[in-house]
């Protein structure tokens, strides 16, 4: 049984995904502090709804039989950064990271990453108890 065909597992991995791309960005914003005219950028915000569209259209199916075509899954393109357009803040040089807003931004995607182990973790342990009952 593969669990990456699962409509929920296909979720979670791509949360993940998105999650360690923002880790990413935001580490190179933070990287780039102190570079003259350098603009802070982020991905574009997760859309669950989306998502679940897109991979529902995407998903394979099942072949039943060996007269039957599988078709082929089409890739899911990496996320979207987006620079922010008006920064709070900009420094003398140009510079638009703020060291505080990165950080907390950080914080954040690694509450939500956490998050999303410990229900890949839930949703494992929960299959692996209904294959022990049987």
């Amino acid at each position: 049984m593969d669990l990456n065909k699962t409509a929920l597992f296909g979720a979670i991995k791509g949360r993940l995904s998105w999650l360690s791309q923002r880790q990413e960005v935001l580490a190179q914003n933070i990287a780039n502090a102190d570079t003259p005219r350098y603009r802070a950028s982020d991905l574009k915000p997760f859309e669950f709804k989306e998502i679940l569209r897109q991979e529902k259209i995407q998903l394979n199916m099942n072949v039943t039989d060996a007269s039957h075509q599988p078709g082929r899954r089409k890739r899911i393109r990496d996320f979207a950064e987006q620079t922010e357009r008006q920064p709070f803040e900009t420094s003398p040089t140009g510079n638009s990271v703020v060291l505080e807003e990165q950080m907390a931004k950080v914080n954040e995607t690694h509450t939500k990453h956490k998050l999303v182990t410990q229900l890949y973790r839930k949703h494992l342990s929960m299959i692996s108890a209904a294959v022990r009952s049987r």
